[in-house]
């Protein structure tokens, strides 16, 4: 597939499609060695090498990134009046990356940023059921009854009750009446693991998202720190992908 010299670079993030343009036509760019001044020279990105202002820029079709998402930040791409996701990503210029699902601006944890659209499909299709695992503070004392309760379907106040979750106490502090808990759930409602919570009495405190699908969050990251996926991730993703 060719493209467009000024469409290659914007893709990379060297600017914006008006950016590239003045820096192809100020002799900045060389495909194969040569200078070339014609934003819209066609281009094969896997014949061709570019380089803008003696700096190879290669091109990926698609970027996949693991971002430990902070509290107070919206999950969007952008937002008048809120920091975003993607405010995130400081040396960010590619335009068509985006948050694959949301969490709650008040929730902290993995989210895979990419302009997979296909691979964001099969995450979020509610068919697909992917297994997304959190791990919590709960306001009040986490029992085996609570436990059913999620492994028969919580009524949340939906048309339908929420599918089977996995319930796990990880820890009791008696004396605060507070749980730490592991749950694994297949869906992505509105709110739905506290809601869940809300639904058997008890309130979720503090809310972070450790796994989705294959990927799990890397223990070295900080809040609001990212990293590209490695190969066998990005491997591992696509592979259960072909599966469905």
């Amino acid at each position: 597939m060719k493209l467009r010299l000024d469409k290659y670079l914007a893709d990379m993030g060297c600017g914006t499609r008006s950016e590239a343009k003045k820096k192809i036509r100020s002799g900045m760019t060389a495909v194969d060695g040569i200078v070339v001044k014609q934003p819209e020279m066609k281009i094969d990105p896997a014949q061709q090498s570019v380089t803008l202002d003696g700096k190879e820029i290669a091109y990926r079709s698609y970027e996949y990134y693991m971002l430990y998402k902070p509290d107070g930040v919206v999950t969007a791409t952008e937002d008048m009046r809120e920091r975003t996701v993607l405010d995130l990503f400081p040396d960010r210029r590619r335009r068509d990356l985006f948050p694959v699902g949301r969490l709650d601006k008040d929730t902290v944890g993995l989210l895979l940023i990419t302009n997979d659209g296909a691979l964001a499909h099969r995450l979020l299709a509610p068919a697909k059921h992917v297994d997304k695992i959190y791990q919590a503070l709960i306001d009040g004392v986490v029992t085996e009854e609570d436990i059913r309760i999620f492994q028969d379907g919580v009524d949340i106040g939906d048309d339908k009750l929420c599918m089977e979750a996995e319930l796990r106490i990880l820890g009791i502090q008696e004396e605060k009446r507070v749980s730490e808990i592991e749950l694994t759930i297949r869906e992505g409602r509105f709110h739905q693991v506290k809601r869940m919570f809300h639904a058997v009495g008890k309130e979720v405190l503090f809310l972070k998202r450790i796994q989705m699908g294959t990927l799990r969050l890397d223990d070295s990251l900080r809040p609001g720190e990212y990293r590209r996926l490695t190969k066998e991730e990005v491997a591992k993703l696509c592979s259960d992908r072909r599966k469905q």
